[in-house]
């Protein structure tokens, strides 16, 4: 009888319970539905059997089929490598020129440093290369390059590092010496410099550091001030914090800091030895951060970024 009544609510036996007028019924669920429940508990066995599943005390259950995320991701890793592995070898046997010369090797590497430089590099120079601004990261983004943007430059600035210095003069300047000089900054990167202050810069020495030109030394690394490309702030005050506590001057305790660690010291050292045409002499604990052939595509894609010189 309830069967043939099922669809009529007012004619099947309900539990009792009933919230806001709407009666709980005894209708069973449509088979359909039953059905479904069964197989899906079906289908829960099936997996518990043929993958891992259940934990035990070091470990769990291996499953018939022996899979797990970690193979996966290691077999597909294994493909990759494959794909890769004759492009890393010939990568290990050019120089970051040869490389940066060869459409395809250069396309190479560009494409394959991108995950090196997010994980080594992005964090103080940002994504693409541009950090957040007055972090007094270097951008890499541009044209400007404070030790100079030539491959084999790059490739000493990875391995060795940078560490410039600033020399602090809060003691050896005037208030109104340090007033006008941060005037002859602001102005000469608007153009505007004027020959007192000119006649300032040669006199106080600042000409000694940032050239005859103001536009930098590369073997010091020293900042180009002709130019609107500012490491630090283009504000007036930040400015005149630069030029009283320096950068990097042990000296003094408000220096601003800025160091760039390197990131193979055993390359470095070959660098420079070849330098003077002598065998590099190794101590032993020199780091490598990176290895050589990491070194030159990083090079390849900072040089990239910012088109080189």
């Amino acid at each position: 009888m309830m069967a043939d009544n099922k669809k009529n609510p007012n004619e099947v036996p309900d539990t009792g319970h009933e919230w806001d007028g709407i009666r709980e019924l005894e209708n069973p669920p449509p088979r359909w539905w039953t059905n479904a429940l069964y197989l899906s508990g079906l289908l829960v066995l099936v997996y518990f059997i043929l993958y891992p599943s259940l934990p035990l005390i070091n470990d769990s259950t291996k499953g018939l089929l022996g899979w797990t995320q970690i193979k996966e991701y290691k077999e597909d890793l294994a493909k990759v490598e494959d794909v890769r592995a004759p492009f890393e070898e010939k990568l290990a046997s050019m120089t970051a020129e040869e490389i940066l010369a060869d459409t395809e090797m250069r396309n190479y590497a560009v494409g394959s440093s991108k995950v090196l430089f997010g994980d080594n590099c992005a964090a103080c120079h940002g994504t693409g290369g541009v950090p957040a601004p007055n972090s007094g990261y270097p951008i890499l983004a541009d044209d400007d390059w404070l030790y100079g943007g030539d491959i084999n430059t790059i490739v000493a600035s990875l391995a060795a590092g940078r560490h410039g210095m600033m020399m602090s003069h809060q003691k050896t300047l005037k208030p109104e010496e340090v007033d006008s000089l941060v005037k002859f900054v602001v102005n000469l990167s608007n153009g505007e410099a004027t020959d007192a202050g000119w006649k300032l810069y040669n006199a106080k020495g600042c000409v000694g550091c940032h050239g005859a030109d103001a536009k930098g030394i590369h073997e010091l690394g020293s900042a180009n001030l002709t130019d609107k490309i500012w490491r630090f702030s283009g504000d007036p005050e930040e400015i005149r914090y630069t030029i009283l506590h320096g950068v990097n001057d042990p000296s003094d305790p408000l220096t601003r800091v800025a160091i760039m660690p390197a990131w193979n010291e055993k390359l470095a050292v070959k660098i420079e030895a070849e330098k003077w045409d002598e065998e590099p002499e190794y101590e032993g604990d020199e780091t490598e951060r990176l290895s050589v052939t990491e070194i030159k595509k990083l090079a390849v894609y900072v040089h990239q970024l910012g088109g080189g010189q």
